[in-house]
């Protein structure tokens, strides 16, 4: 049985995490094989935006802490900081560089490394029985990963991601709404129908939309007000003589919907 369940339709391609009876843990099969039906959406020209869910009542409940031990001569330590950067690390890194649009639909629990599995993704929504819990301070005494510490503090702030990593909480999903974490919570039977909406929107984006929103909003992290005035200023420069551009502006005149094309 494949850990990640694929189905493309339409143009939307759709990943299910399908280790139900685990609650979909975070395992290195399944890695491999989430990256290995990454690449082939990134290669599938079709496919112009991505779905990742979870199968059964889980979206992902991070490490199977069960199956951890140590390997050879190696610490666990030293097995476990391996594995995630030779492995979990490129599956973020792989997210956040896809060609198309990713939108995350949380059907069910984020526990630790799946809540970085989660935020990875360029859009979030979430089942309203969903929650997000970090349990790696006050459960096990070891910092949260796969880009928690990245993603959390830049959606929430540092005092709503200091509460999370320290209070052992669990955060619902209406919440997480409230504070800014995802962008939408849905009646659980409702979840999918809704992803489907949004990831047809996503899709009919120009094909390059996904990637200029996400370099654009990572250099506002990094520069000036001067400096991200003058970074939007030259990427008008090259982007409004592109096609895309003369699409929306004739579509804008003639009042109809714009049609871009596709990678």
């Amino acid at each position: 049985m494949s850990t990640v369940l694929c189905d493309v339709e339409d143009g939307i391609a759709t990943l299910s995490l399908n280790l139900p009876h685990k609650l979909n843990p975070i395992a290195a099969e399944l890695q491999q094989e989430l990256r290995a039906q990454l690449a082939r959406v990134r290669d599938d020209k079709s496919v112009r935006a991505l779905v990742l869910t979870g199968s059964g009542k889980a979206f992902c409940v991070g490490a199977d802490l069960g199956t951890m031990r140590n390997t050879g001569g190696q610490s666990l330590g030293d097995a476990t900081a391996e594995w995630m950067q030779t492995l979990s690390h490129p599956l973020i890194q792989d997210l956040r560089t896809m060609p198309v649009p990713v939108l995350c639909a949380v059907n069910g629990p984020a526990a630790g490394a799946g809540v970085g599995l989660a935020l990875a993704c360029d859009v979030v929504i979430a089942a309203k029985s969903a929650y997000f819990y970090l349990p790696f301070l006050p459960k096990l005494g070891i910092v949260p990963d796969l880009g928690c510490t990245w993603a959390i503090p830049r959606l929430v702030g540092p005092a709503r991601a200091m509460g999370m990593a320290l209070l052992d909480e669990r955060l619902d999903a209406e919440k997480a709404v409230q504070w800014g974490l995802i962008w939408a919570a849905f009646d659980d039977e409702l979840l999918l129908l809704e992803a489907q909406k949004i990831a047809q929107r996503l899709a009919r984006l120009p094909a390059h939309a996904v990637l200029e929103a996400r370099q654009a909003l990572e250099a506002s992290a990094r520069h000036t007000l001067p400096e991200q005035l003058h970074y939007e200023s030259e990427r008008q420069r090259e982007l409004i003589d592109q096609p895309s551009f003369a699409e929306g502006v004739a579509a804008f005149l003639q009042k109809r919907a714009p049609v871009f094309p596709g990678r």
